[in-house]
C-alpha cells in the first residue's frame, strides 16, 4: 500500500490589509477541501516554529500575496538557507527550510506560491476583485499539483542542498 506524501501548506499575510490576506484566504479555501495528505496552516507571518512543522512533512508550500508579477500567481522552488542572526519578523521560506534541516535533520522540499494582489494601501478585510480571481486560479493550480504530489511516484521531492550564510 502506498502511504503517499505529506504536504504542509502555510498561507500567511495580514487579512486586515486587503490583498495582503491572500495567503490566509488560500489556506482557508484549501483547508475546507480536506485533501488527504495535506495539512494547512494560516498565520500573519512565518515564524521559527514553522520549521518544526515543516520538518514533519515531505514538502511545504508557502502561500503569500505578491505585489509584483504579470500572471495571476507564481510558483517556484525554495532553496533552504541557514542564516545566523535573524529576527522573528524576517523569517523567510528559505530560512524555515534551513532551520528544518539544521535543527531536525529534515529533507523537506519547499515551494513559494505568490498570488498576485493589487490593493495593499488601506485597511479592510476584503480582497479586490482581481485578487479574488487570482486566488481562484492559484487554488485550482494548487489542487492539481497537490493531487499529483501526494502520490509516491513523484521524484521531485528529493532533498535539495542547504545554502549556508554564517556571517548573518
Amino acid at each position: 500500500m502506498n502511504r503517499g506524501r505529506s504536504i504542509l501548506v502555510i498561507g500567511y499575510g495580514n487579512p486586515g490589509r486587503l490583498d495582503d490576506g491572500l495567503g490566509p484566504a488560500l489556506a482557508d479555501a484549501l483547508d475546507a477541501l480536506k485533501l488527504p495528505g495535506v495539512t494547512v496552516r494560516a498565520d500573519y507571518q512565518l515564524t521559527v516554529e514553522d520549521a518544526a512543522a515543516a520538518a514533519g512533512h515531505d514538502a511545504v508550500v508557502f502561500a503569500d500575496a505578491s505585489v509584483t508579477g504579470e500572471g495571476p500567481f507564481s510558483f517556484a522552488p525554495v532553496t533552504p538557507t541557514f542564516t545566523v542572526g535573524f529576527t522573528s519578523h524576517s523569517v523567510t521560506p528559505s530560512t524555515v527550510l534551513g532551520l528544518a534541516r539544521e535543527l531536525f535533520d529534515a529533507g523537506t522540499r519547499g515551494w513559494v506560491l505568490g498570488v498576485r494582489g493589487y490593493r495593499f494601501d488601506a485597511y479592510g478585510e476584503r480582497l479586490s476583485r482581481r485578487a479574488r480571481r487570482n486566488l481562484e486560479t492559484s487554488l485550482q493550480f494548487l489542487r492539481g499539483w497537490l493531487g499529483e504530489t501526494t502520490h509516491e511516484h513523484r521524484s521531485d521531492l528529493t532533498p535539495a542542498p542547504v545554502a549556508r550564510d554564517r556571517d548573518g
